[in-house]
């Protein structure tokens, strides 16, 4: 199986110091924006992977009717201290939370790619793939 070019990137700029988070062009001239904020809850690493697998297990244990409504928890939004190459296939970003374990592929970059018609490419349910 061809690695799938759409998900190469063309160029990467990350916006540590202004905090206006990462910049992709992919090589099939579509353009994403990722903010630090969306890429840190989007943070692919085992751990990352859990917590949000968990708030959606809360969640549903929450919902409305149930009697349990957990507080809010007050968290200063994420940015960037830094961001580092990892060989020529993803990024890692070490985040103002202390948190710098997830390596972004580019791979998963697109995937992720916050616009919808990268959500309705990449992220389709199974039954909308499946007629």
């Amino acid at each position: 199986m061809l690695p799938d070019v759409r998900r190469k990137p063309a160029s990467v700029k990350v916006h540590v110091s202004s905090g206006a988070g990462v910049d992709i062009t992919w090589s099939d001239g579509h353009a994403s924006h990722y903010d630090f904020a969306y890429l840190r809850d989007e943070c692919p690493c085992a751990m990352c992977s859990d917590e949000r697998q968990k708030k959606q297990d809360l969640a549903q244990r929450t919902a409305p009717g149930s009697g349990f409504t957990p507080l809010p928890m007050f968290k200063p939004k994420p940015s960037a201290r830094a961001a580092h190459a990892v060989g020529n296939y993803a990024l890692q970003i070490d985040f103002n939370d202390g948190h710098a374990m997830g390596i972004y592929s580019f791979d998963y970059l697109r995937t992720i790619c916050p616009c919808e018609a990268c959500a309705r490419e990449y992220r389709a349910s199974p039954e909308q793939t499946s007629h």
